[in-house]
C-alpha cells in the first residue's frame, strides 16, 4: 500500500490500479491546490461579468443560449448534477467507480477546470473513506465524456443519491456524515467541471491494460505447455527465426515460450533427427506471432492511455493565460478505439487457445494421448465438456469484438450529434477479459493433464505450474464433477498464482477483478511509501 500524490502532473497506470483496485490512499499536492485556487479566481471574476459565459452564467448543451441570473447559479449546478445522474442497470464495479473518481480528481488538480480546492478535497476524502457512489451500467455515450457516471459521483459529493461503504448500501448524506465529510455546495461551473471527462472509460482502460499484460504472459505459458503436452517442436521459437520478422511483441512472446520449454524432457524424448515432427499446426507454431501482435496492440493502448492521463479534460477549460474556452477534448474517440482494439485481440488469442485445447482431445492429433484425455475412454469422457465451455466463451468473445466505437446516436437536440460509445467499449472489454481468463485456465488444465498422461519429464517451469495447479485441481483419473475444477483453475489464473509459480510474473497488479473480479510510475507523479 502506498499513497498516490495527485498533482498537476499525470498519474501512471499503476497509480490508477493502486487506488481503484487496492484502495491506496490519495493526497492532493500543494502545487495542485495553488493551481486550482488560481484558476478559480478567473471563474469568480467572470461570474460577475454581465456578459454570458458558457457553464458559468449560461445553461448547458442545447440550452447554452439562456443567460442565468446570479441568484439561480447555485441551483443551476445542482440541477445539472441531479438531472444528469440518470444511469440504469446493474451496479458498476467498485474498482471502476473508484478509478473514475480518481481520474476526475486528477483533472481537477491540473488547475484547468476552475473548481475550488474544496471540491477536489471532497473527492479525495470520499476515496480515502471508501465511499463509492452507486452507478448503473447504462447512461454514458462517451461524449461529452462519461456524463451520467460522473454525475452520480458528483451527486454523492453534494450529499445526494446512494453509495456503498464496504458491503453496506447507504445514502450519500449518511455516509458522508459517518466519515465527517461535509457535502460540497457547488458554485459556478463546478457541477459542469465534475461531469465532463473520459474518466470512466479511461479508468477501465487502465485496469484492462494491467490485466491483459498478465493474461498475455499467461497465454504464452499455456501455449508453451500445450506444445510440450502435444510433443511439439520448440525449434520454431528460436531467436534467429523470430528476428527475421522484427515485431517486438513477437520476440517477447517467443522468448517467454522458450523459457517455459527450456529443459523439457517431453520434447527431447520425441525428437527424431532433431525434430519432434516436421511442422506443428498453426495454433502451436504461430503462437508468438498472434500473441506478439496482441502485445503490440496493447502497447499502443498503453501509449494512448498515457496521453489521456496527461490530459486536462473539461468544457470549458481555464487556460494557463486566464482565458475560459470551449473545446471538444471530452470526445472519447481516442480511448474508445483502443478499447475496441483490445477486445479484438482478446478474441483472437482466446480462439487460438481453444484450438490448442481441442488438439489434446482428438486422438488423431494429440500424438498418442487418450481420446479426450479420458482415464478410461468410453467409460470416462475426460475433458470433453471443458472444451465445449471454452468454445462457448470464444464464440461470445467474437461477438464482443464487434466495435462499439463505430456506432453513434445523436443526443441533446442534435447539439451532440456524434458520440464515441467509449463507455460501452470499456464495459464489453471487461467481459472479454473475464472470458479470456477462463479460456486460458481451461487450456492450462488441459495441457497439464496431457503432460502428466505422457509420463515423461516436463520442463521445470511446466512442472512448477502443474504442482501449483495440483494443490487445487486433482490430476488425471476417473471422471469427477468438472465445474469446480474449472473454477479453481480460473481463480489461479486470475490471482496470478500460476504465473508466480512459473517465475514469469510481470510485477503487474493482480488480476483480482470484480468480474472474476505498467509500467513504472510516471516521473511527474510522486509516490510515498
Amino acid at each position: 500500500m502506498h499513497t498516490v500524490i495527485v498533482g498537476p502532473g499525470r498519474l501512471g497506470i499503476d497509480d490508477v490500479i493502486a487506488v481503484a483496485r487496492h484502495d491506496s490512499a490519495v493526497e492532493i499536492s500543494g502545487e495542485a491546490r495553488e493551481a486550482m485556487a488560481a484558476s478559480r479566481t478567473v471563474i469568480d471574476a467572470l461570474s460577475e461579468d454581465p456578459l454570458p459565459h458558457y457553464g458559468i452564467s449560461t445553461g448547458f448543451g442545447a440550452l447554452a443560449t439562456r443567460h442565468i441570473p446570479a441568484q439561480q447559479r447555485f441551483q443551476l449546478q445542482r440541477s445539472l448534477v441531479r438531472s444528469h445522474a440518470a444511469s440504469s442497470g446493474a451496479e458498476v464495479e467498485r474498482e471502476v467507480v473508484r478509478g473514475t473518481m480518481l481520474l476526475r480528481l486528477s483533472t481537477m488538480a491540473t488547475g484547468r477546470t476552475g473548481v475550488r480546492p474544496l471540491v477536489a478535497e471532497t473527492y479525495a476524502a470520499m476515496l480515502n473513506a471508501g465511499i463509492t457512489p452507486v452507478i448503473g451500467e447504462y447512461g454514458s455515450l462517451g461524449c461529452s465524456g462519461d456524463l451520467a457516471p460522473l454525475a452520480h459521483c458528483a451527486l454523492a459529493a453534494i450529499g445526494e443519491g446512494n453509495v456503498r461503504v464496504g458491503d453496506r448500501l447507504l445514502t450519500a448524506s449518511g455516509a458522508l456524515a459517518e466519515a465527517a465529510i461535509t457535502p460540497v455546495v457547488l458554485r459556478e461551473k463546478e457541477g459542469l467541471a465534475l461531469i465532463n471527462g473520459t474518466d470512466g472509460m479511461l479508468g477501465m482502460l487502465c485496469l484492462a491494460i494491467g490485466d491483459l499484460t498478465e493474461l498475455l504472459v499467461t497465454a504464452d505459458l499455456a501455449a508453451a505447455m500445450s506444445v510440450e503436452g502435444l510433443a511439439g517442436t520448440d525449434r520454431v521459437f528460436a531467436e534467429d527465426l523470430q528476428a527475421l520478422r522484427p515485431h517486438p511483441g513477437q520476440a517477447e512472446s517467443a522468448a517467454t515460450m522458450r523459457a517455459v520449454l527450456n529443459g523439457s524432457g517431453v520434447i527431447a524424448a520425441h525428437r527424431t533427427g532433431g525434430f519432434t515432427r516436421v511442422q506443428d499446426a498453426y495454433s502451436l507454431r504461430c503462437a508468438p506471432q498472434v500473441h506478439g501482435a496482441a502485445r503490440d496492440t496493447l502497447d499502443h493502448a498503453r501509449l494512448v492511455a498515457g496521453r489521456e492521463l496527461a490530459s486536462a479534460i473539461d468544457n470549458p477549460v481555464v487556460t494557463t493565460d486566464g482565458r475560459v474556452e470551449s473545446n471538444g477534448n471530452f470526445h472519447g474517440a481516442p480511448v474508445g478505439y483502443v478499447l475496441d482494439f483490445l477486445a479484438i485481440v482478446i478474441a483472437d488469442v482466446a480462439s487460438m487457445s481453444e484450438r490448442r485445447t481441442d488438439r489434446f482431445l482428438d486422438k488423431n492429433r494429440s500424438g498418442g494421448l487418450n481420446p479426450f484425455l479420458a482415464h478410461d475412454p468410453g467409460v470416462d469422457s475426460g475433458l470433453m465438456m471443458a472444451q465445449y465451455t471454452q468454445a462457448g466463451i470464444v464464440s461470445e468473445l467474437k461477438r464482443l469484438a464487434a466495435p462499439a466505437s463505430v456506432d453513434s446516436i445523436p443526443t441533446s437536440a442534435m447539439q451532440e450529434d456524434h458520440v464515441s460509445m467509449g463507455w460501452a467499449a470499456a464495459r464489453k472489454l471487461r467481459r472479454s477479459l473475464d472470458g479470456l481468463t477462463r479460456v486460458l485456465a481451461i487450456e492450462l488444465m488441459t495441457s497439464a493433464r496431457g503432460i502428466q498422461m505422457r509420463g515423461e519429464s516436463p520442463a521445470p517451469v511446466s512442472a512448477a505450474v502443474i504442482a501449483c495447479l495440483r494443490e487445487r485441481v486433482p490430476g488425471p483419473g476417473p471422471d469427477r464433477y468438472l465445474a469446480p475444477d474449472i473454477a479453481e483453475a480460473v481463480a489461479l489464473v486470475a490471482s496470478g498464482a500460476l504465473l508466480r509459480a512459473s517465475g514469469l510474473a510481470t510485477g503487474q497488479a493482480s488480476l483480482s477483478r470484480s468480474s472474476v473480479n505498467e509500467h513504472q510510475p510516471s516521473p511527474e507523479r510522486k509516490r510515498t511509501a
